[in-house]
């Protein structure tokens, strides 16, 4: 490796943008979009491109096809960063782009971290676009839907970009061989475990690959050696961004499938990517009332439980209980019976919110109160034939309702013979 250690030691560009393509057509790994098919493809071949949004992960190739969509329609090229930028950078930018409008000239500018410029500087781009002085390329890891506002998305296309696939992560090492003019001395396993610790993300696997390029001589390169050499590459996490609520999605998701062992791996991956373990057992206990109910009522007795025992041993101890709490979650028999009957009652409730309880339950603590009826003729259940009287507790004016519809699954079996069983006695009663 001593000759591939000279070339990149006298190299100042780093090794990812060195192999940045110089054509649409050597992008990898979107071709969904990039395609004769694809929306951008389109745009190419008809040689007018206009404002959107890349919406994608981490090293996937937004700065890369934003600078080939200006090279490919001969549009002059601006970029910026909404990390870095303010107003003043942006109005210099927008009379740049006049000046060159007005000459005939268009302008793509390319915001990256889109979703890092506030309402204002958001609405900032609006009549530049409208007017034709601009094309506005921003670049979000972040869900535009959450992160742009509507004024702006009204005004452009959203495209999503994929994570990198192993294949073409296989591509880019081809590539970097192509580059150096030789194989590089990887095994098999080896080869398939950088491409599956890049997960997704190009940039990071150019800088690894960087990395071998530069270590000390070896005469090959197998898993050993790769862990050896480098670091763990950080979880793609953001635990307030838009990972957060997909892989909690995920976790919720695959518990209500009762697939445990996709459960316990949603979970493990948000706690690897650092969560708050207490926000994961919040979402359990809400789970347990939300998706099993009473099918299981132990549910939410286990998810409790789960979180005593976490706020008593902490990290690392305490993710053993909740990963018990998964699992029990997971395999728990479902029904969002409870659910469903709760949100038609508030529907219900809101209707007939003017109604007033019917006489015969309303307590009757004054003489005044006792004279207009109030508790006349409620019978007390435990004093009659089988616990159940079978009065009316609905307003006089509303029929009877049936909100809650229990499912053949779990302890629910035991809840519908009970209600069949309280209807065939209020039948009798009322007749």
């Amino acid at each position: 490796m001593s000759e591939m250690k000279t070339l990149f030691q006298t190299k100042d560009i780093p090794l990812a943008e060195q192999m940045r393509p110089n054509k649409m057509s050597d992008v990898v790994g979107q071709d969904h979009l990039l395609g004769p098919e694809g929306p951008i493809g389109q745009m190419l071949a008809a040689k007018k491109i206009t404002s959107f949004i890349l919406w994608g992960p981490p090293g996937c190739g937004k700065t890369t096809i934003a600078k080939l969509m200006a090279s490919e329609v001969s549009y002059h090229f601006e970029a910026i960063s909404a990390v870095f930028s303010g107003v003043s950078e942006l109005r210099k930018v927008f009379k740049d782009a006049k000046q060159k409008f007005d000459m005939g000239k268009k302008t793509v500018l390319f915001v990256d971290e889109i979703h890092r410029f506030n309402k204002a500087q958001q609405d900032s781009f609006l009549p530049y676009i409208e007017d034709g002085t601009i094309v506005l390329i921003g670049a979000t890891t972040e869900n535009p839907s959450f992160e742009l506002n509507s004024a702006l998305l009204s005004r452009v296309q959203v495209f999503t970009l994929k994570a990198l696939e192993q294949d073409s992560i296989n591509i880019l090492l081809d590539k970097v061989e192509e580059f150096i003019g030789h194989k590089l001395p990887f095994t098999d396993k080896s080869r398939d475990f950088i491409c599956r610790m890049a997960d997704g993300d190009g940039r990071f696997f150019y800088s690894v690959i960087e990395q071998i390029l530069l270590s000390p001589t070896v005469d090959i390169i197998d898993r050993d050696t790769l862990q050896k050499i480098l670091h763990r590459k950080p979880a793609n996490y953001d635990k307030s961004g838009d990972q957060h609520f997909n892989l909690m999605s995920a976790l919720h998701k695959s518990l209500r499938g009762s697939d445990v062992d996709a459960s316990l791996y949603w979970m493990a991956r948000m706690l690897k990517g650092g969560e708050d373990p207490l926000y994961i057992l919040r979402r359990l206990i809400r789970f347990s009332v939300e998706d099993i109910g009473t099918a299981d009522p132990n549910a939410l007795t286990q998810a409790t439980h789960a979180t005593e025992a976490y706020e008593r041993l902490g990290s690392p101890e305490g993710e053993l209980a909740i990963a018990q709490c998964v699992a029990y979650l997971a395999t728990a028999p479902k029904s969002n019976a409870v659910y469903k009957a709760y949100k038609e009652a508030l529907k219900v409730a809101a209707e007939t919110s003017s109604l007033s309880p019917p006489k015969h339950i309303l307590n009757a603590p004054t003489k005044l109160m006792q004279e207009q009826g109030y508790g006349e003729g409620y019978q007390y259940d435990h004093d009659v034939e089988d616990g159940f009287s079978g009065q009316n507790y609905f307003p006089e004016e509303m029929a009877r309702q049936r909100f809650y519809q229990p499912i053949e699954r779990g302890f629910e079996r035991d809840i519908l013979k009970r209600l069949a069983y309280f209807d065939a006695l209020r039948q009798k009663k009322a007749s």
